[in-house]
């Protein structure tokens, strides 16, 4: 462990070992660089280095030490041009004349020091986008560590959130002039400029990673790009190859957007904190420990949001297989897995949807709420788009992280005319909902990126959009007592262990495997069959569909991994119940149109 402290606090001082063991050997192409990093990965595999080396996510920038290895949990948002740089240069001792190989007084990692020029590749990244699990922020500066005298307790990630304090002024006032380009409004996560020495290719845009890097905020950063605009100036237009615009974006002042130089990158299967980032599979204690428990948390849960939901039961069944749904395969262009759910009948009073919205924000690792009034729907940019002079991606409220909950508020939908923003807004949610991709802004052309987000759609009556689920709220709570009611509802303690039950529940059930044995599949089978024979229209292609993936979340939701027979008929009692019930409203709403 005290191994690892010291590493993180100087890595470069590991690299230059490496270096110059290779450079006395008079053979600097000897592949040292390899070695560097496949020293760091094993080093980096313990167990205690997820302690020892500290997240950029819970510690302040100005807190960390420059040139110290950090790790951080990040979406890539961009990915820049690959770039060209001068690892090291040769100097001549005027006493010996001998040439000496120095390495540049700000080395990037493994490749500080190359005797010739090198390529890499340059990603924006930033936190997560979400508006749920908020990191703590210790503010307190690198330099200020000797003379603090109050104690600052280390923070572990069950906590998940905490508030955050504010920034100094300084900092403030400098991000407030720059235009950080955050998908969602209001995001204040740190970003960072991420540096990717090999296997680039291997990384996507929205990937989520865990990048272990050597921290580099030299003020060198921003003056050299301040020289490169000033020079740039005085070329020919014609013979510059970046306009002014692209160099200020590419370039930001490094105390606000740090340079990361990659050693290594674990991609994230989830964003919960609670859970194990390796597979479940290498967990088999903790995996054979918490399935045990999975019913017993699954009965409380559904307690709980039964009575968020106002009594309504059936509901909370549905809203639980929506929490644990995910894509997990796609065939041609559909997307397998998926479960929008449409909770209509949602009463306006007493702000009812920003209350369901805050119980799930607390339940789910990544959330969004998108309220459609008329001026979000003709105003807002959900969908990113390439800015050609800037040369870069400006995000959108739509580029959002693998299985983040995005709740569409559409009791906010107000009578008007949507104009051309709003209807291409409209068609990216459809587009989103249908075949879970979103597609991005090129100017002359669109670019389909496939994702992976739960959307829950909020509404008066049948929503405007499409969704592979409807129920209707039927609330057991009269509208005089609505108000009083919801503000009885209980809100769990941020850390509370009931709350972190709930948490370690809903992400496990969606990482479990599934499969149906040959048996059941042919027992599954012959039900159809018999159900269409009873009566034709009893049932059709897309019910069927339907069924299958009701009956695949209910058996993840129990901490099944097959599918069973009671599971098979008790999927089929709740969608009767839920079919019986929208035609019952349906048939109420067309008995009091004129």
């Amino acid at each position: 462990y005290f191994y690892l402290l010291t590493l993180a606090y100087n890595p470069l001082h590991c690299l230059s070992s490496f270096y110059i063991s290779a450079s006395s050997q008079n053979n600097p192409e000897s592949g040292w660089e390899a070695k560097a990093v496949l020293f760091f990965k094993e080093q980096l595999k313990d167990k205690e280095a997820h302690t020892s080396v500290p997240s950029l996510n819970d510690v302040p920038l100005h807190y960390l030490k420059p040139n110290s290895l950090v790790r951080f949990r990040c979406l890539i948002q961009d990915m820049f041009d690959p770039e060209f740089y001068m690892g090291a240069y040769e100097t001549v001792d005027p006493s010996t004349k001998a040439r000496v190989s120095t390495s540049l007084s700000t080395p990037a990692p493994r490749f500080a020091y190359q005797t010739q020029p090198s390529l890499s590749s340059l990603y924006h990244p930033r936190v997560v986008p979400s508006t749920s699990y908020v990191p703590s922020r210790q503010k307190r500066s690198y330099e200020e560590d000797d003379d603090m005298d109050t104690h600052t307790e280390p923070h572990g990630n069950g906590d998940c959130k905490r508030q955050e304090t504010e920034a100094p002024s300084s900092q403030t006032t400098s991000a407030s002039h720059l235009d950080l380009n955050f998908p969602l409004p209001g995001e204040k996560g740190p970003s960072c400029l991420v540096k990717v020495y090999e296997d680039w290719d291997s990384f996507k845009l929205n990937d989520t990673l865990e990048v272990y890097g050597i921290l580099s905020v030299s003020p060198a950063l921003s003056a050299l790009a301040e020289e490169k605009d000033a020079s740039s100036s005085l070329l020919d237009p014609a013979e510059c190859m970046e306009t002014a615009e692209e160099q200020r974006v590419h370039s930001p002042p490094a105390s606000l957007v740090p340079r990361l130089h990659m050693i290594y990158a674990k991609p994230l299967p989830h964003c919960n904190p609670l859970l194990p980032s390796a597979a479940l599979e290498d967990n088999s204690a903790f995996l054979s420990s918490t399935l045990s428990e999975m019913a017993s948390v699954r009965t409380e849960l559904l307690a709980y949001l039964t009575h968020v939901l106002l009594g309504d039961a059936l509901a909370a069944e549905y809203l639980i297989l929506h929490l644990i749904s995910s894509v997990y395969a796609r065939r041609d262009v559909l997307p397998l897995g998926k479960f929008t759910l449409n909770v209509s009948g949602c009463p306006t009073v007493a702000s009812y949807t920003e209350r369901l919205y805050q119980i799930i924000q607390q339940l789910v690792p990544c959330s969004y709420r998108l309220s459609m009034s008329l001026q979000n729907m003709n105003q807002l940019r959900l969908v990113p788009k390439k800015d050609y002079v800037a040369n870069r991606l400006v995000s959108g409220a739509l580029q959002l992280a693998r299985n983040t909950s995005l709740f569409l508020d559409e009791t906010q939908l107000e009578q008007g005319q949507l104009d051309t923003t709003g209807v291409r807004n409209i068609t990216a949610l459809g587009n989103l909902i249908s075949w879970q991709k979103v597609d991005y802004d090129f100017n002359y052309h669109q670019m389909e990126f496939p994702c992976n987000i739960n959307v829950l759609i909020a509404s008066e009556g049948r929503s405007l959009l499409p969704s592979d689920c409807q129920v209707h709220l039927q609330p057991q709570v009269a509208p005089p007592q609505m108000e009083e009611y919801l503000s009885a509802i209980h809100m769990h303690p941020q850390a509370s262990s009931q709350l972190n039950k709930f948490r370690l529940y809903l992400s496990l059930a969606r990482t479990l495997d599934y499969s149906i044995s040959d048996e059941v599949t042919k027992a599954v089978e012959d039900d159809f069959v018999d159900m269409r024979k009873d009566d034709p229209q009893s049932i059709s292609a897309e019910d069927f569909h339907r069924l299958l993936v009701v009956a695949r979340l209910l058996s993840l939701s129990l901490g099944q991994t097959s599918l069973s027979r009671d599971s098979w008929m008790r999927a089929k009692h709740i969608e009767t119940l839920r079919r019986s019930r929208t035609e019952q409203q349906q048939q109420c709403v067309n008995g009091n149109e004129p």
